[in-house]
């Protein structure tokens, strides 16, 4: 995704997290059978060994390797270890497949959907995300089907002790995780929620970001925005010579991008799009209001804050190889264009995902993968919702159904940024939407039956289980 792919909210980030300790009964230690251990179960499935155990009231959790094959098909050919986490609730809840589309998280977390019905909840680490990489690393296996095909497995592998509906979820890459999981393997989830997952369909279309960048917000915002990011620009040459000492000081190389002036251009045209996917409307107040008058630090301070003059770097980009390499070979990459800047000023533009992955590592970008997730959706969807987030620029192209979709929906949260959920919506769309997840993981209550306004979340409100790990290392990731 990209050129403006650059954030994450990672969505390491259990995107939309609002909920707790719940309605169903504790973690017990036992299974169905009322003697054996849940983690005896969990490590009785073939490939499965433990990393660690970690308490949490209410729960077991557990991290834990997967041996999965390299390539799902010529199993033969390979293996490497996958990393999971289960949060363990009770085998009589239902449970939530969530993957970030990155790194899985080891702290205990619990996403949205896991608070609305009170369940379990399954974590699974991205392929070829460190420390779930084969070695040697053949990159041609990196791909959606394989990644899918990753899921299903954990899926069937699970699915004997957790017997009760699943639903997958996922925010930003992790939504579109979601949607490429249930596309190849529409018969193993009850339902997917996909928060701020982009769609570009045509990785050469992207008009519709430079419509969004137009007109979000207010006009004195996208003014003071624009501003200093044309500044940044104007005063190249002093903000580069304290960008060298940053980078000296901080050991910071730029083999992969090749120059620091790339790395320089690439942070400041992600200014703009980093404010409007992670600050709201009413952080505006912190821009400098006239750029012009600013002071270097000033502008170069907003810069860093917002995009992170580290993301460029060598040591930034590594960790998110697998991203940039996904970007340039199946998921695409936006790009915008900035009419407030004049063009002697910009010397790179957006750059593609190319110019962030290692020249030993080839790759070649195939224009129907995309397409097809697309057609698929809008014609196949069933018991599928899209959030989005109306001032976030990765939902400028969101997936759409068509008269093929089945008790599926699209929602926009008014206001909200990448971090956009079910709690965010409208009142009406809050409700329908809570209805129909409890629904389709088989919770719902008979009053949510009788009037789907009546929908809440099971599970009550834990400070620490659904706090969102936020990871906003600045580059160009959805």
């Amino acid at each position: 995704m990209r050129k403006a792919l650059r954030w994450l909210l990672a969505l390491t980030v259990l995107i939309g997290t609002l909920g707790t300790a719940g309605a169903a009964t504790a973690a017990d230690a036992t299974g169905t059978d009322g003697t054996t251990d849940i983690k005896e179960r969990l490590l009785s499935i073939p490939g499965m060994s433990l990393v660690e155990e970690k308490p949490y009231t209410g729960y077991r959790f557990f991290v834990l390797n997967y041996t999965q094959p390299v390539d799902h098909r010529k199993p033969s050919k390979g293996t490497f270890q996958q990393r999971i986490t289960v949060l363990h609730k009770d085998v009589s809840r239902p449970t939530v497949f969530f993957t970030s589309g990155y790194n899985v998280s080891t702290t205990p977390r619990r996403s949205e959907p896991t608070q609305i019905v009170d369940g379990n909840q399954v974590s699974l680490e991205y392929r070829f995300f460190t420390p779930s990489r084969p070695q040697p690393a053949d990159w041609t296996k990196l791909d959606i089907w394989q990644a899918a095909s990753d899921q299903h497995r954990v899926f069937k592998a699970l699915k004997g002790i957790y017997d009760k509906k699943w639903i997958s979820t996922g925010g930003s890459k992790g939504g579109m995780t979601a949607t490429y999981y249930e596309r190849f393997y529409p018969r193993d989830m009850d339902g997917v929620v996909a928060y701020v997952a982009p769609n570009d369909v045509v990785n050469k279309e992207d008009s519709a970001y430079d419509r969004f960048f137009a007109r979000v917000g207010t006009k004195e915002c996208r003014d003071r925005l624009n501003g200093v990011q044309r500044e940044a620009l104007v005063r190249r040459e002093p903000l580069e010579k304290k960008y060298a000492a940053y980078a000296e000081e901080n050991g910071l190389t730029f083999t992969t991008i090749g120059s620091l002036d790339k790395a320089y251009e690439a942070t400041v045209l992600d200014y703009v799009w980093g404010f409007w996917q992670y600050s709201l409307l009413s952080d505006c107040d912190q821009i400098p209001a006239d750029a012009k008058d600013a002071t270097d630090d000033e502008i170069w301070t907003s810069v860093d804050t917002i995009a992170g003059f580290s993301a460029y770097a060598d040591q930034g980009l590594s960790t998110y190889t697998p991203y940039y390499y996904q970007a340039g070979t199946q998921l695409g990459a936006p790009t915008i264009g900035f009419p407030h800047i004049e063009k002697q000023y910009i010397r790179y533009g957006y750059q593609p995902p190319r110019n962030f992955v290692p020249r030993d590592i080839p790759m070649k970008f195939q224009p129907q993968a995309m397409r097809d997730i697309d057609t698929w959706v809008r014609h196949n969807a069933r018991h599928m919702l899209f959030v989005n987030g109306q001032n976030d620029p990765w939902s400028a192209e969101p997936f759409r159904l068509g008269k093929g979709a089945k008790d599926s929906y699209v929602f926009t949260a008014p206001g909200m940024n990448h971090g956009a959920n079910v709690a965010g919506l409208v009142p009406e769309q809050k409700a329908l939407a809570t209805a129909r997840i409890l629904d389709w993981a088989g919770v719902a209550p008979s009053a949510v039956q009788a009037d789907p306004r009546a929908a809440k979340p099971l599970a009550k409100f834990d400070a620490k289980l659904d706090k969102r790990d936020v990871q906003r290392e600045m580059t160009l990731r959805p």
